[in-house]
């Protein structure tokens, strides 16, 4: 089959090539999959894998093979996914890391949300949002763009940061109260953090933390580090704490959640760029260079008819 595969001699490590075909564990369905999508971190390190790994994580499409021990949708279920080795005409994926798509939904659309709304979403969970102030930093990206959109859904104030004034675009349209260029303006303590740039500005925001408050750190967009100057992080009273994210188990009925919020019209996909995964250079270019506001979402070539 014709899978994206890592080649540290193609432009971004990434060229349309071929794989084998996936061999699914019994509680594995078996995805034709219709859309991908993909995600800075993803193209950013896809170099850092080896040679011939199928990348990717992000996945829309119709099940040809059900999941051996019977869990999950039946074979023709159109589902959005969430696995290892997603770039690819098909893949093997749990059958708790999928979520049937409503008929409402355009399904490259839904391939859009699993790994950028799942995390927005669970990290906004790490504490109530009701009546709070809601820091999202890097908030013209993916995770932020759905960030922005969940918090505001939630009840918070919504304060979203961008690296520039053209990144701050539409921003407002999707639920922020404030929009920020870095951190110029913000003025009052935030309860919780939503992190994507790390480095410098990290450090800086940590200053703006509410007693109980908390930092999650999403990504890191900054090429510097995060330098905390002596006691900077000692605090009397609540603790205020930093936590990494990375939790991915069983994200189906979030993944459900996300979907159903789209069919209903709560939740934008905020699919910036579509094309042919065999522009999947232009595309990952345009990720690293900041020129995409949202998702790049790639058309797979359907496979052929045995």
């Amino acid at each position: 089959m014709r899978a994206l595969v890592v080649d540290p001699g193609a432009p971004g490590s990434l060229r349309l090539g071929t794989a084998p075909e996936p061999r699914p564990a019994p509680h594995q369905l078996v995805l034709d999959v219709r859309h991908i999508s993909l995600n800075r971190g993803e193209v950013a390190f896809a170099g850092r894998r080896p040679p011939g790994t199928v990348h990717g994580y992000d996945a829309a499409g119709v099940v040809v093979r059900a999941a051996q021990d019977g869990t999950g949708p039946a074979v023709g279920t159109t589902v959005a996914a969430f696995g290892a080795g997603a770039w690819a005409q098909r893949m093997a994926v749990d059958t708790g890391a999928v979520a049937e798509v409503p008929g409402k939904v355009d399904l490259a659309d839904a391939a859009a949300l699993p790994m950028a709304g799942i995390t927005a979403l669970r990290t906004l969970r790490s504490r109530s949002i009701l009546g709070r102030r809601v820091l999202i930093t890097g908030a013209a990206g993916g995770v932020g763009r759905y960030a922005v959109q969940l918090a505001a859904l939630g009840g918070a104030h919504v304060i979203a940061s961008v690296g520039s004034a053209a990144r701050a675009d539409g921003l407002t349209e999707l639920g922020a109260h404030e929009v920020v260029i870095g951190l110029e303006g913000v003025d009052q303590p935030v309860d919780l953090i939503l992190d994507n740039v790390g480095g410098p500005q990290l450090a800086a925001a940590w200053q703006l933390l509410a007693p109980g408050g908390g930092v999650q750190n999403i990504g890191w967009a900054s090429d510097e580090p995060a330098v905390f100057e002596p006691y900077s992080l000692f605090f009397v009273g609540p603790a205020k704490t930093m936590s990494t994210f990375g939790d991915v188990h069983e994200v189906g009925p979030d993944l459900a959640t996300l979907l159903t919020f789209t069919a209903d019209g709560r939740l934008s996909p905020e699919v910036d760029w579509r094309g042919s995964w065999e522009r999947v250079t232009e595309a990952a270019q345009a990720l690293l260079e900041r020129r995409i506001a949202g998702k790049a979402v790639l058309d797979v070539e359907p496979a052929k008819a045995a």
